[in-house]
């Protein structure tokens, strides 16, 4: 298998930086903190939604395919990236977005279509059967042969690029931190782990206990075995999904001021919040952690690339 996609005028920043931070709500508890620099591998396409959509672009381009499509949310990240590989690397794209259509359209949708994506809305009741047969069948009869990635890219492929995370680490590590929204970043990092290292997800979402039969699952299809080297802490959502509380954005801000890195509230604090408050219960203590940061470098900036017409596929 090839190392990566066809370009089409984009580089990746690979391997990702890892950078230690000092800080001293952690440090009395003998926390030594990395952060695995995700964020940074490319403006449009940072971090795990990268490391999902690489091997899976590879196989649509050997395959054969000129359109991908794909599911999400109305504030999809992986939307946002899907319709940026698309134009970067020369597939015409397809976003099947859960729920209505509302206009005028949001900022994420907004940005998928200046990239170039097709919009489609299914109602919430077919959403939840997507994956059925027959659904496929029906997206293929209205939009011609396509080829599909799950939401959130979570397939064996995605799998299998989130892997290479922990192979880019060349320093030593206790335990790796990452944030839980489908389980497959968490099902590759923990693959990959060395003997006595050990992994933690933080799900994103109220009611995620799913997630350790999904991570589970996806490990089996990838490597036909699971690495019972990892375990998810349930009780970091903040509400659920894409929702907050002030002490998370006043934990967002206090880390950007004392790190000058900008924390995406929906997942990378939920988890650096959960993984401060654990090391202050002596549940995370004499350990060197490495926390994997995937979402956008700064609050929002995926929707503020501009956009080129001029330099695409």
């Amino acid at each position: 298998m090839p190392a990566e996609p066809v370009k089409r005028g984009v580089e990746v920043k690979l391997p990702s930086p890892v950078e230690e931070v000092s800080d001293n709500r952690i440090a009395p508890y003998g926390v030594r903190l990395y952060l695995k620099r995700d964020d940074l591998i490319h403006p449009e396409i940072p971090g795990n939604k990268w490391r999902k959509l690489k091997y899976n672009l590879i196989a649509a381009r050997e395959q054969g395919y000129r359109t991908i499509l794909t599911y999400g949310g109305a504030y999809s990240n992986h939307i946002q990236a899907t319709a940026a590989a698309g134009y970067h690397f020369g597939f015409s794209t397809i976003g099947v977005i859960r729920g209505e259509e509302h206009l005028p359209l949001n900022y994420s949708l907004t940005y998928a279509v200046s990239r170039g994506m097709r919009l489609s809305y299914m109602d919430r009741v077919t959403y939840q059967q997507k994956d059925r047969p027959e659904i496929i069948a029906a997206l293929r009869r209205e939009f011609g042969d396509f080829y599909l990635i799950p939401e959130g890219g979570s397939n064996a492929l995605g799998v299998q690029g989130c892997i290479e995370i922990t192979h880019e680490i060349d320093r030593p590590f206790d335990l790796i931190c990452c944030s839980c929204g489908t389980g497959s970043t968490l099902a590759g990092i923990a693959a990959g782990l060395r003997d006595r290292q050990r992994a933690l997800g933080f799900a994103a979402l109220k009611g995620g206990q799913f997630l350790a039969n999904k991570v589970e699952t996806l490990q089996h299809e990838t490597f036909g075995r699971n690495s019972n080297n990892w375990m998810i802490e349930y009780d970091f959502h903040f509400g659920g999904y894409a929702k907050s509380k002030p002490e998370l954005h006043s934990f967002v801000d206090d880390f950007k001021g004392q790190h000058n890195i900008h924390l995406d509230w929906i997942y990378e604090a939920k988890m650096m919040y959960g993984l401060f408050a654990l090391a202050q219960r002596r549940r995370i203590e004499d350990s060197v952690v490495v926390a994997v940061i995937a979402g956008s470098a700064e609050e929002g900036s995926s929707t503020r690339v501009k956009v080129n017409q001029t330099t695409g596929p």
